[in-house]
Parts: C-alpha cells; sequence; structure tokens
C-alpha cells in the first residue's frame, strides 16, 4: 500500500515550462496512472483525449474544466470535492482562472496499455 498526499505532492510538482501546469506522476502501472496537476492562475490543460477512461477530482482551488455534456464540449466550473469522469476518446482539458487548482486525474489503464479481449 502506498499513502500519499496530493497537497504536499502537487506544491513539489515541476513543469518545463512556467506557462504550462505543474505535473508529477504519483502512480505508474499498467492497470492505472495516477497525475497531480498543479494549475496556477492563467494556466491551462489544452483539450486532449485519451484512449483510457479518465477520472478527474479536484482537491484544491476552483477552476474549469472542459469536455462534453450531451454532446456538447464546454467549459463547466469546479471547485474542491468535484469528480468528473470521461469516456475513452472524449476531449477534457482543465485552466485555472484566479488561484492554484489542483487535480488528480486517474487514467486506467495507463495510455498505451493493450488489454487482451474478454472473453465471456
Amino acid at each position: 500500500m502506498q499513502i500519499s498526499n496530493s497537497l504536499e505532492i502537487a506544491g513539489r510538482a515541476v513543469s518545463a515550462n512556467p506557462d504550462r501546469a505543474s505535473t508529477a506522476m504519483l502512480h505508474d502501472s499498467d492497470d492505472a496512472r495516477i497525475v497531480i496537476f498543479r494549475i496556477d492562475a492563467g494556466q491551462a490543460v489544452p483539450l486532449h483525449s485519451s484512449d483510457s477512461t479518465v477520472l478527474i477530482t479536484v482537491v484544491s482551488g476552483s477552476g474549469f474544466i472542459s469536455g462534453p455534456v450531451d454532446g456538447v464540449v464546454g467549459e463547466h466550473q469546479v471547485s474542491t470535492g468535484t469528480i468528473a469522469t470521461y469516456s475513452p476518446g472524449e476531449l477534457h482539458g482543465m485552466r485555472a482562472e484566479t488561484g492554484t487548482l489542483v487535480i488528480v486525474a486517474t487514467i486506467a489503464p495507463r495510455p498505451g496499455t493493450i488489454r487482451a479481449p474478454q472473453v465471456a
């Protein structure tokens, strides 16, 4: 078992570019990847998609996430405690407007992992 404090990890997250969100890898296996995002005011993670299921949990702050609701991609305000789920292939993105937004993203299975077909 691994026990972690997402806010402490977010505080140590780094970015290669000061205009981009900082990230830290919490867990990485074939079954799942868990990434912590620290998105400071004015920063964003542009719309993108994944072949995996993505679960986003806001652990601190407020901001906006993007994605489809009823087939229309739009931006939705989020705050601490919000959880959003994205099916494989759905567009998603995140941004902080005025403060710092900390998000834990769980991606399952890890991108690039090939799953054997299920036999009924």
